[in-house]
């Protein structure tokens, strides 16, 4: 008997997450102004799909939710409104980059983002070309050495120093030491800076 109350109570709270998808969809959309017409042309989804999709008369798939959540730049989680599992860790999945190990510490899609990067000896290889991109950095050097060629400038960063700079400025970041270097980056869209200071005000 106590299996099967169990296993209702999950059948109730999976379908109460399901129930909720709509309201939670149109609510989004409405905060940021958003009408369906336009939904539909970022995401290829038709506007009676959506309409649907909102009022509950449409059950929600990976394939309408994973664009949706692309369009409102959130994790597939929060659109969703998943029950909280308990764990408040952030489960961390290290990337390969250019040779870099980079780990993202936070899981949203849009505004800034943080990560820790490992830059092994002497990486990357082969001559510094400096890149432009939109957004905005922010570096702190947690152990090693850093070098940042920006614009004009060839800075060697240590333990504990900061930069900060736009991305449109032709930059290159490496290490050229025989240790490997951990940094701490905060990456933000242009325009949307991480509000930090590299230095007291004068």
């Amino acid at each position: 008997m106590a299996h099967g109350h169990q296993a209702r109570g999950t059948a109730r709270t999976t379908a109460e997450v399901v129930d909720g998808v709509g309201p939670r969809l149109r609510g989004l959309r409405q905060r940021r102004d958003v009408t369906l017409a336009a939904l539909a042309t970022e995401t290829g989804i038709s506007v009676s799909t959506l309409s649907r999709l909102e009022s509950g008369q449409r059950r929600p798939t990976l394939e309408l939710l994973l664009p949706l959540a692309r369009a409102y730049q959130v994790p597939l989680d929060d659109l969703v409104g998943a029950p909280q599992t308990g764990d408040p860790r952030v489960h961390l999945q290290p990337e390969s980059h250019g040779g870099r190990v980079v780990i993202p510490l936070t899981r949203r899609t849009g505004g800034v983002r943080s990560f820790k990067q490992l830059f092994p000896p002497h990486s990357p290889a082969g001559e510094p070309t400096r890149q432009t991109h939109e957004g905005y950095e922010w570096l702190y050097v947690l152990s090693g050495r850093l070098r940042l060629l920006l614009g004009e400038r060839d800075l060697d960063l240590g333990p504990g120093e900061v930069v900060e700079f736009d991305t449109h400025t032709p930059h290159w970041i490496g290490n050229v030491t025989d240790q490997v270097t951990e940094v701490l980056c905060l990456y933000g869209p242009q325009g949307e800076r991480a509000h930090v200071r590299s230095r007291p005000e004068a």
